[in-house]
């Protein structure tokens, strides 16, 4: 499978700005021969522009769905197309959306773990599903930035099927090295391919740090970008998650009877 990553800086609260470069740059992208999906950081329309969601919200994903989907129609690519401010029944989710490449939506996952230091919780509500879905016939996951500090959310994607981790981002500079290990760490221990896009800039409060990143299931980067946007790409074996999960046969070695909270 051929993937893209977009690593993008953002336009602060600017929707329309920030479409017409994503537009731009799966044209250039496609140009340059077949991709299989194309994949766009975490808030790719807004960011972090909490205060103004009242005014800048999309109703129900609508305003992307029909973008994107326009997009994966025209150029036969799907897309885990980042995440959105997104408005549904009176309250503000940080959604990500997931479009096939004829166009029909996937999946949407509301980011179940909100983030304190950037004023989530302030702001948005908690998602209560799971990232489960199946995507160019690949059981998979989509997370969304702080997911990734909590192991067993992503473990329970994985015992429910998945072998791809999805993960789109705004991961701070500052932290940089956190996100490196955490995903290397969680594609080893659930032995799957992670597939992380980050963007890059800064807003008036947080300097953000790239290194968009694809991993193996044996822990190895496949492919890495700097600081800078960029477009990342990479190539995945699928066949490979199982040579490794047969390798080490974590999954069968489980004690789960073992793992319950003592209270």
């Amino acid at each position: 499978m051929k993937l893209a990553l977009i690593q993008m800086d953002i336009a602060f609260g600017l929707p329309e700005v920030n479409r017409a470069y994503v537009k731009n740059q799966v044209e250039k992208i496609v140009a340059q021969g077949q991709v299989d999906l194309i994949m766009l950081p975490e808030l790719w329309t807004t960011g972090y522009d909490l205060t103004r969601f009242n005014e800048i919200a999309e109703d129900n994903g609508q305003d992307t769905i029909t973008f994107i989907a326009d997009l994966a129609r025209k150029h036969q690519v799907h897309f885990v197309a980042g995440s959105i401010a997104n408005r549904k029944h009176d309250k503000f989710y940080n959604t990500l959306i997931v479009i096939n490449s004829n166009g029909e939506v996937e999946k949407q996952y509301d980011k179940a773990h909100l983030f304190r230091l950037m004023d989530e919780d302030k702001y948005l509500a908690e998602g209560e599903d799971q990232g489960l879905f199946i995507l160019n016939n690949y059981v998979s996951a989509g997370v969304i930035c702080y997911d990734i500090r909590f192991p067993e959310w992503i473990r329970t994607h994985m015992l429910n099927g998945a072998k791809l981790l999805y993960v789109v981002a705004e991961w701070p500079k500052a932290r940089i090295d956190h996100w490196r290990t955490l995903l290397i760490s969680r594609a080893i221990e659930n032995q799957c391919y992670v597939i992380a896009c980050n963007r890059v800039g800064e807003d008036a409060n947080n300097r953000f740090g790239g290194h968009s990143l694809v991993v193996d299931p044996w822990g190895k980067v496949v492919a890495e970008a700097a600081e800078e946007p960029t477009t990342l790409y990479a190539e995945i074996d699928m066949l490979e998650v199982d040579r490794i999960r047969k390798t080490i046969p974590v999954y069968q070695d489980r004690r789960a009877n073992l793992y319950r909270l003592q209270k």
